[in-house]
């Protein structure tokens, strides 16, 4: 088995690094003459929509200038300003990426104040991702708009194929986002956008640091005519900061894109593989686990036309997983395999109007897994695999929005019908947003939101000596309402808001003390209510030599109450960040050189179940915490330097009940860029 990788020298995992690299991009490199004949093909379309080229403005076109500087995001099924957007959307930037001292995505997404991210190891091994209080599967995941969610469990929802260097933005939606995103996103959504670059460049960066970690980082992109192609390769590992938190992750990404006039393509394959120590993350009681993934990504996206806009999109997911209770012991706990692939295809159509634009379309999606332990019974095993099963979610939309000078009117409605579902029909969720700007400077909006999601195939048939699932469970279903205010000049950007949740049958992992096992059920009434809030500072505008100096404040707070409260031990719902406050201030040093400090300190409801020696000896409340991170920056010429520190203060703290986080980490490191 691979988790002997843990035990070789260095080298060896070095030179495994460079054999994967190059046998991916030699399986890559076809795709160039894949794009090749779809260009072709987009050429043609292009030329059949030449007659609506020169068409009556559309709402676009009437948006005001400094509407324009705002980033387009996907909030909706229609790509808005962020200024226009009704919903509440935070954007993480490349500049934020570049100097934030993050070595991952979910490092990236722990710095904001309206996300909770729950950490089993270090740096993008594995992290559980909440929005307002929801569980790490009630938030889908989409790479350029392709959902990722993944239908075994969301510990994997993060278990994306681009490298951090890969990243041009990261868009986040707050609250119920079934009709942008799917049904999955029953508290929210996150959608990961990568870069297109389309002139000819090069970069590298490599990083050491503490505990023998050294990450790699090399991706090259090159224009064909009208084609552009981005190649991009990374590797991690570190011995771990903690028995059995070692690990090796890899990452290959290719994407290669084709334009002509207002017809567009992009096609993207993706590879990303771990190897690691898993101690604790799933039960105390076995603290040696150790767990294998690997993921297989294929997306193709288009669009085409200008006032009708044909947006169709195509893509392929593929998770292997390989999962060890007791590290290295092939008794009396075997390992536990599983591979589910996702097929999903999208249309939307877009049609401008003078004053707003209409979005209807469809998306299908086919969810299938083969297990040896998760699913029905297969009359046929298959190598490791003797359980399967398989669904199909089909969901139509329609949106209209209404695109003002000072006010903006969303709403649209979702119909969804999965196959699992036997005795129901088509399930109807409306959703409602409206924003009002009272002056140049100040914005209201207000929200009314209904959302869906399915159980996993853990959630329905996972069952161990620990955990017993539950093929009868039911659908999750919520209703949201928000009301919140913006205020935004060149030195402040605000927003506040306020929300009330309702949720119904939400699932959720609840000790047994009969059986002494975790078992899935459906709860009854969950009642959320939410205050968020975020302050960006520009302090240039105080004073000339604060020139580049930004301090971005954040705070939330939120209860959750549940009609199971005080009846029974919750592995999720009611264990949820009830407050957390973050700070970050990037500012220059001298000269050229500058520096990010990324503060937070969080406090969570909930207790957990206390081992010591693999003996439970209680329960224990979770302890409120802070951490701070430090990046210093240097360019010089084609170079960029830097040093970070991870847990400035060696904290000792928990995201998750017996496994503790990383203390001080210490990285160092250089990037070249060409």
């Amino acid at each position: 088995m691979k988790h002997q990788l843990s035990l070789k020298i260095r080298g060896y995992r070095f030179k495994r690094f460079c054999r994967k690299a190059y046998s991916v991009f030699n399986s890559m490199h076809k795709i160039v003459s894949i794009g090749v004949v779809n260009a072709a093909v987009l050429t043609f379309a292009h030329t059949t929509q030449a007659s609506v080229s020169n068409v009556l403005t559309t709402a676009r076109d009437s948006i005001p200038e400094q509407e324009l500087e705002e980033v387009i995001v996907t909030a909706s099924r229609i790509d808005l300003a962020t200024n226009q957007a009704a919903n509440l959307v935070t954007v993480i930037t490349k500049e934020e990426i570049e100097q934030s001292p993050a070595k991952s995505v979910q490092d990236l997404l722990n710095y904001l104040p309206t996300i909770d991210i729950q950490q089993r190891g270090a740096f993008g091994i594995q992290a559980d991702v909440s929005l307002r209080g929801g569980s790490f599967d009630q938030t889908a995941f989409l790479l350029n708009g392709m959902n990722l969610s993944n239908p075994q469990t969301g510990h994997y929802s993060l278990d994306i194929p681009v490298n951090l260097s890969d990243i041009e933005r990261i868009e986040i939606i707050h609250g119920p986002a079934s009709l942008a995103y799917g049904a999955n996103a029953l508290s929210g959504g996150i959608n990961i956008i990568t870069k297109k670059k389309q002139e000819s460049a090069f970069s590298a960066s490599l990083e050491g640091g503490s505990h023998d970690m050294l990450n790699v980082e090399t991706s090259g992109s090159l224009p064909l005519g009208n084609i552009s192609n981005r190649l991009s390769l990374g590797y991690k590992t570190s011995n771990g900061y903690i028995a059995d938190s070692d690990y090796d992750i890899y990452g290959a990404s290719w994407q290669s894109g084709f334009q002509s006039g207002e017809s567009k393509m992009n096609i993207q394959l993706g590879y990303n593989n771990k190897n690691y120590g898993a101690n604790t993350f799933y039960s105390p009681k076995y603290p040696h686990q150790y767990e294998e993934t690997s993921s297989y990504f294929v997306g193709i996206n288009g669009e085409t036309g200008t006032k009708l806009k044909i947006i169709p999109r195509l893509y392929w997911n593929r998770h292997d997983d390989c999962f060890q209770l007791n590290r290295g012991e092939v008794s009396p706990i075997p390992y536990n395999y599983h591979r589910s692939d996702v097929f999903g295809i999208a249309v939307n159509m877009q049609y401008s109007w003078n004053t707003g634009i209409t979005s209807v379309g469809a998306d299908l999606r086919n969810e299938g897994i083969l297990s040896s332990v998760l699913g029905k019974p297969m009359l046929q095993p298959e190598g490791h695999y003797s359980y399967s099963d398989n669904r199909t979610d089909i969901n139509y939309f329609l949106e209209h929005d209404i695109l003002l000078s000072d006010f903006s009117l969303s709403f649209g409605i979702l119909a969804h019908r999965n196959s699992a579902l036997v005795s129901e029909q088509f399930g109807v969720f409306p959703v409602a947003n409206i924003a009002y700007r009272i002056t140049p400077s100040w914005k209201i909006y207000a929200a009314w939101k209904n959302a869906t999601r399915m159980p996993t195939f853990t959630d329905l048939f996972y069952n161990t000596v620990t955990h017993a699932g539950n093929p009868n469970l039911l659908p999750e279903k919520s209703t949201s309402m928000e009301l919140g205010l913006k205020y935004t000049t060149d030195f402040v950007h605000l927003f506040v808001t306020g929300y009330y949740m309702n949720g119904t049958n939400l699932i959720d992992w609840a000790f047994n003390e009969s059986t002494q096992k975790w078992q899935s059920q459906n709860l009854g009434k969950i009642h959320k209510t939410g205050i968020e809030s975020e302050a960006t500072f520009y302090l240039r505008k105080l004073a000339p030599k604060l020139h580049n100096t930004v301090l971005k404040l954040g705070l939330t707070h939120l209860s959750q109450k549940s009609d199971e409260s005080g009846k029974m031990i919750s592995a999720y719902v009611l264990n949820y960040l009830r407050n957390k406050f973050t700070a970050q201030l990037s500012h220059p040093v001298y000269k050229t050189l500058t520096a990010a400090w990324n503060f937070r300190w969080q406090d969570r409801e909930g207790v957990f179940e206390k081992y010591t020696g693999g003996i439970l000896v209680g329960e224990a409340p979770y302890p409120a915490y802070s951490v701070l991170d430090f990046k210093l920056i240097y360019p010089f010429r084609a170079f960029k330097f830097h040093l970070s520190v991870n847990n400035v203060f060696n904290t000792v703290y928990y995201d998750l009940g017996n496994l503790p986080q990383p203390g001080f980490w210490l990285n160092v490191g250089v990037g070249y860029a060409l």
